[in-house]
């Protein structure tokens, strides 16, 4: 979750590690102050298309343009899954062969 406290002007993160909100705070090092690195997991699509699945790009894409307004350097990398145990699940409720259904998901 991420929240902009306006009063401040902070970037408000919430941290999973430590359950808590915090402000944003990047870690420069003397090479490359002002950088931040994202890895960002997408969607892992085992049946059709559905709003969902814009939820992670909308979300990490608004806060890496607000962090690159902000002034930092934002290297975003965000993967594409085609493959685990949903899809796998998937192949055999259908009795679909797993390349047939995903040829059939990606087109």
């Amino acid at each position: 979750m991420c929240v902009l406290d306006m009063s401040d002007k902070k970037l408000i993160i919430y941290n999973t590690l430590s359950g808590k909100k915090e402000e944003f705070i990047s870690v420069d090092k003397n090479d490359q102050p002002r950088r931040v690195n994202m890895y960002v997991c997408g969607v892992t699509p085992y049946d059709s298309v559905h709003l969902g699945h814009a939820r992670c790009y909308v979300v990490f894409d608004v806060i890496r343009r607000y962090l690159k307004y902000k002034g930092y350097a934002v290297k975003y990398i965000q993967n594409f899954t085609d493959v685990d145990d949903k899809i796998i699940s998937k192949s055999v409720e259908t009795k679909t062969p797993l390349d047939e259904l995903i040829t059939k998901i990606y087109r």
